[in-house]
């Protein structure tokens, strides 16, 4: 299993979707009424897609999932092309940090990071940092769900690409609990690979802690669960 996608709802993803593409130098790859999807595939690293789709159900007012963005030298560069963009500065308590919080145009917060040895060049993500209510328990259940690797010496702790490349998985210890029978803005999409079955992976993911969501959006080719903090992560089937 490798993750594919990161989900982010949307009032109108076309306008969040314009935002991300054009300051992530992405490339649309889907476009339908009710979902954009932008494909990040720079140099050397692995391929993450965002995906937008319609929800109009307000953010949380305490994400448990974001985006940091690459910032390094260029952060204040990014910043200024993000603010042209429809961006708006956001306090959230931060107080006096290196990295610079930022809103997009619906609100959902992101930020622009400064530079760290662990952060690589290569994709304008440098991490996805998502809230963990145990941080050496999620670290288990996401190395085997992700197919991502464990990387020494960072804090929080954290999984990258077995490439090497690409963004981290930032497992963070979680400053509240996450509130009962709130969804999350943001998900995480995790592909089946080869001939890898559904119904197996689904239940590996249950034996870690994971548990199935109820729903009534109908049948659907994917499972939906939440991870062992309450995190959506939806299961999809492998290609082959």
């Amino acid at each position: 299993m490798q993750i594919e996608n990161v989900v982010l709802d949307a009032a109108d993803p076309h306008v969040l979707g314009a935002f991300w593409e054009t300051l992530l130098g992405g490339r649309r790859v889907t476009d339908e009424p009710d979902t954009v999807e932008v494909r990040i595939s720079p140099d050397g690293a692995p391929v993450l897609d965002l995906c937008l789709t319609t929800v109009p159900e307000p953010a949380p007012s305490h994400p448990r999932l974001h985006l940091d963005l690459l910032g390094g030298d260029a952060q204040d560069e990014v910043v200024v092309r993000a603010l042209g963009l429809g961006a708006r500065h956001l306090d959230i308590g931060q107080g006096d940090v290196p990295w610079v919080v930022l809103a997009d145009p619906e609100g959902n917060p992101f930020c622009v990071m400064e530079s760290r040895p662990e952060y690589r060049a290569g994709s304008p993500v440098a991490a996805l940092p998502l809230d963990s209510a145990d941080v050496e328990r999620d670290l288990r259940f996401w190395t085997a769900l992700s197919g991502w690797a464990p990387v020494a010496g960072v804090v929080p702790s954290a999984l990258r690409h077995p490439s090497g490349h690409g963004p981290l998985l930032e497992i963070c210890p979680e400053e509240r609990p996450k509130p009962a029978g709130e969804k999350n803005r943001l998900h995480l999409d995790v592909r089946l690979e080869g001939d890898e079955d559904l119904d197996d992976a689904v239940e590996r993911a249950l034996d870690l802690g994971a548990a199935l969501v109820e729903h009534d959006w109908g049948p659907l080719p994917w499972r939906v669960l939440t991870d062992p903090s309450g995190n959506e992560v939806c299961l999809l089937p492998s290609r082959g």
